[in-house]
């Protein structure tokens, strides 16, 4: 099981070096991947009764743009956990997603989810209510750009005509990975996808969600083996001691990744969120 930290979005601030500073000591410590979270736009909530979620105050990095920036910086593996793919472009998006690849040579993992916020769909120009539709198409859509040198396809949300992205990934292909615990996102994670990231803690909720997911695997014949686990410790849940239960506990339900989430633990420098992760590297290892 590999450690990682989720990039610490709307905490960290702006000063570039301080984003430095961060992912170096990131690497420093022996952690191998980082996970960064998207929001193209955030919701003014003053004119929307009730609103949840986040809103125009909450920073948000973009995380093709910010790992172009860390490929240069470390050699972590670079995480989307998730970008909200069908409010994207699917050939932009593939596009990115392979120069991120080659600039980081070859350490992108792309996780994949639909969001849930129709705001941000309005203003990228996108349907929200055919979210879940579309996102199976631009998997398959993905896949070909990033394999082949030159792409035919015509699909109900795609067209292309013998056209193709130069630089190809590295290994002519990007892991794609989805998130989410329906029962949809579930089978479709059992028949498309390279990896999960579960939303929840480990417990005996989780272990029956897993157990879902495998058996769904097997029905499609795929092998559960090949299909990994990128789970998440909050700092905000307690102590060192309960950082390493709950790792110890994703670990015994099958977890291939588990990385440190520092957001909302009260922590009011990056001085604070550094020290955070130190301390569950050395209380985990």
């Amino acid at each position: 099981m590999q450690l990682g930290v989720v990039f610490p979005q709307n905490e960290i601030g702006v000063d570039p070096l301080g984003i430095r500073d961060y992912a170096q000591t990131v690497e420093g410590l022996g952690y191998s991947h980082l996970v960064a979270y998207d929001h193209v736009l955030g919701a003014d909530p003053r004119h929307r009764p009730g609103w949840q979620g986040y809103t125009s105050k909450d920073l948000f990095h973009e995380p093709f743009v910010l790992f172009g920036y860390l490929a240069a910086l470390t050699q972590l593996e670079l995480v989307t956990g998730v970008i909200i793919l069908p409010q994207r472009q699917t050939v932009l998006v593939a596009k990115q997603a392979a120069e991120v690849d080659v600039l980081s040579g070859g350490k992108l993992r792309l996780g994949v989810g639909v969001g849930w916020n129709p705001v941000e769909y309005e203003a990228l120009g996108r349907d929200f209510h055919t979210r879940g539709r579309m996102v199976e198409e631009q998997i398959e859509v993905l896949r070909l750009l990033w394999r082949q040198e030159v792409v035919t396809y015509h699909g109900q949300y795609h067209t292309i005509n013998e056209a193709g992205l130069n630089p190809l990934p590295v290994h002519r292909a990007i892991p794609i990975w989805t998130g989410g615990r329906a029962e949809v996102l579930l089978r479709r994670t059992a028949r498309l996808a390279d990896g999960w990231f579960p939303l929840g803690r480990p417990d005996e909720g989780m272990q029956q969600t897993i157990d879902r997911l495998h058996r769904y695997i097997h029905e499609v014949g795929r092998d559960p083996g090949t299909v990994g686990i990128q789970a998440q410790v909050n700092a905000k849940d307690g102590n060192p001691d309960e950082w390493m239960r709950q790792t110890q506990r994703w670990q015994d339900l099958g977890a291939t990744y588990v990385a440190i989430n520092t957001m909302g633990a009260g922590f009011a420098s990056l001085r604070q969120h550094l020290e955070a992760i130190r301390r569950y590297k050395e209380a985990v290892g």
